[in-house]
């Protein structure tokens, strides 16, 4: 296959890639946007279990103080019956003191048995509030679950059709090639093959040097930029071929090493000249 197929077959593939990645994409990321409902119904119901347990210690505090008050106004009648066969001003003034004790207790019980019923019925009324809400929140949590899996379901028939385009337009592209431009399509927002343009990537915009431009222009081969790892292919400037590919001008990509090599002598010289300052000091 000549090279002119082989870069449209990569333009093909790129958007059959992309679309492929994008869904795979969303299919992962589709059970977490149940995520937070899922938290919310977890309080939710974590909240209904520590009020439930509220209820039951509310409950035998209220029996508690039922069971005192009953004692508390029997121990009362006793003594207030017992009034009749007194004889003497010492038992009046007992039984009386201890009249008097069993009507503070039973005030006391009474009003313990009060907050109590309160506590009872607020606790049973934000039981009930939850157990209505537990139940929406789980009624809309398997809708939407469902729905998700129904949209979850439909997009990998989505990709297992692009699969088949994929295979479709890949037979006569080398294995390695194909590794690496889905990686690169993955990490480049779905950008794999770009143009080089006037001695531009139009991936990166990065300069290219002339030589290097020279070979993509050539179309012999499958390039890759430099800078962004894209797959290059050629395309003309509006200015015309001869304002952008003067190698003399425009140097190699060797002339960067040697602009390093340059810049690594001068700071040799530099620090040479600092020592030798500093032994003359």
């Amino acid at each position: 296959m000549i090279m002119d197929g082989i870069f449209e077959n990569l333009r093909t593939l790129q958007d059959i890639l992309s679309q492929k990645i994008t869904l795979e994409q969303e299919i992962q990321e589709a059970p977490k946007i149940l995520n937070a409902q899922e938290e919310l119904l977890s309080r939710i119901k974590k909240s209904f279990i520590e009020k439930n347990q509220e209820y039951e210690k509310a409950r035998l505090l209220e029996g508690e103080y039922r069971s005192l008050l009953t004692e508390a106004e029997h121990s009362r009648e006793r003594a207030e019956k017992n009034m009749d066969s007194i004889n003497t001003q010492r038992e009046y003034e007992a039984l009386d003191k201890e009249i008097r004790d069993a009507s503070d207790k039973e005030q006391q019980y009474r009003k313990e048995l009060q907050i109590q019923e309160r506590i009872l019925l607020d606790l049973d009324d934000q039981m009930r509030q939850s157990a209505s809400l537990i139940e929406q929140q789980e009624a809309e949590l398997a809708e939407r679950r469902a729905g998700i899996e129904e949209e979850v379901t439909e997009k990998q028939a989505r990709v297992e059709g692009l699969l088949e385009q994929e295979r479709a337009v890949t037979p006569d592209i080398d294995a390695e090639i194909l590794f690496k431009f889905e990686r690169i399509i993955r990490n480049k927002m779905g950008r794999g093959i770009v143009a080089i343009k006037g001695g531009v990537c139009m991936g990166c915009h990065m300069i290219l040097p002339a030589q290097f431009a020279n070979t993509v222009r050539q179309g012999e081969e499958i390039v890759f930029c430099p800078y962004c790892s894209r797959i290059l292919y050629y395309e003309e400037s509006e200015q015309g071929v001869e304002d952008f590919f003067d190698i003399e001008e425009a140097g190699s990509l060797s002339d960067l090493d040697d602009i390093e090599e340059e810049e690594y002598e001068e700071e040799e010289e530099e620090e040479e000249e600092k020592i030798h300052m500093d032994y003359e000091d």
